[in-house]
């Protein structure tokens, strides 16, 4: 169950989210330390198998175009917001160089969250509209518990959903389109 600082006045600061155990995932969001378990097995499943789905040809060049960062759960410092994805991506042509930092403060290119009963209140309301402010050009909110992908592109500060995909259905969604893969595969 995620927990949250929303009873202390004073903002959050990274030193919190430092001070936060090693077995939770802490982010701040708006101010307040939010912490939360690492991932559930379906919610893991779904996040890593999407990242071999995307990896290979994206980040790798193998059976795809190439040209991007493809991350499992990097830490992001968006202006004060400390945020966790699921998976990020950044295309090569704006990030060239990969960083040797502990964290990102280039917003990506495309995020996914894989939601969760614990986390989808935060992902949903809370951190969706905080990568439109920072200018995520994509985001895919994966629901492992009920086997659906939501694609959203943001345009004009607004998130347009762009498409939707469930069970075994072929995605090939924007910003990777170059491939097609089956949504069966990102579960058990």
């Amino acid at each position: 169950m995620a927990t949250s600082t929303a009873e202390r006045s004073a903002r959050a600061t990274y030193q919190d989210v430092l001070d936060a155990p090693a077995h939770l995932v802490a982010e701040i969001i708006n101010g307040t330390l939010h912490t939360q378990p690492r991932p559930a097995s379906r919610h893991a499943l779904a996040a890593s198998n999407l990242g071999v789905e995307l990896g290979s040809p994206f980040g790798k060049g193998r059976g795809g175009p190439g040209g991007w960062w493809i991350i499992d759960e990097p830490e992001l410092h968006l202006d004060e917001q400390i945020m966790v994805p699921d998976l990020a991506g950044w295309r090569r042509e704006r990030m060239p160089d990969y960083p040797d930092t502990a964290y990102f403060t280039l917003a990506p290119d495309w995020v996914c969250e894989v939601l969760s009963p614990s986390t989808r209140k935060l992902d949903l309301h809370e951190k969706r509209p905080l990568y439109a402010l920072a200018g995520v050009g994509h985001l895919w909110l994966v629901d492992p518990t009920d086997r659906t992908l939501e694609a959203f592109e943001l345009r004009e500060g607004e998130w347009v959903l762009i498409a939707t995909a469930k069970d075994d259905e072929p995605v090939s969604i924007r910003p990777f389109d170059a491939i097609t893969f089956s949504l069966g595969d990102l579960w058990p």
